[in-house]
């Protein structure tokens, strides 16, 4: 079983990016699946979920969309109005729970997204 994020980059402040994790080895759409992100020096934390609806953290929301291609098995996170505190790696999971879950199953790799002012 296999997460694959990809799509960081470095961009200025104010400009979009979008994440994508194509998930391999199993089917993950009966899975709940999240984006976290971990800035240096800092605990990672809950960006978006997206299960039968999307859930988001309040740093994000309004700025972030969480969607899913079932039929390419993979997520995606768009991320506009971007902020040099959105500067982190972000990680995308699966998880067997429900949408608000703190449970994640499977972890895949981290893409750096820079943020510059």
């Amino acid at each position: 079983v296999q997460l694959q994020a990809s799509g960081g980059g470095l961009v200025q402040a104010g400009g979009s990016l979008r994440l994508s994790c194509a998930a391999s080895g199993r089917t993950f759409s009966s899975y709940t699946m999240g984006w976290f992100r971990q800035a240096p020096g800092k605990e990672r934390e809950f960006v978006a979920a997206v299960s039968g609806g999307t859930y988001y953290a309040d740093s994000v929301k309004g700025r972030f969309t969480i969607s899913r291609n079932y039929g390419k098995n993979t997520v995606y996170l768009q991320m506009n109005s971007l902020k040099p505190e959105d500067t982190a790696v972000y990680y995308c999971a699966a998880s067997s729970g429900t949408l608000r879950t703190n449970e994640y199953d499977y972890w895949g790799q981290g893409t750096q997204v820079t943020i510059s002012s």
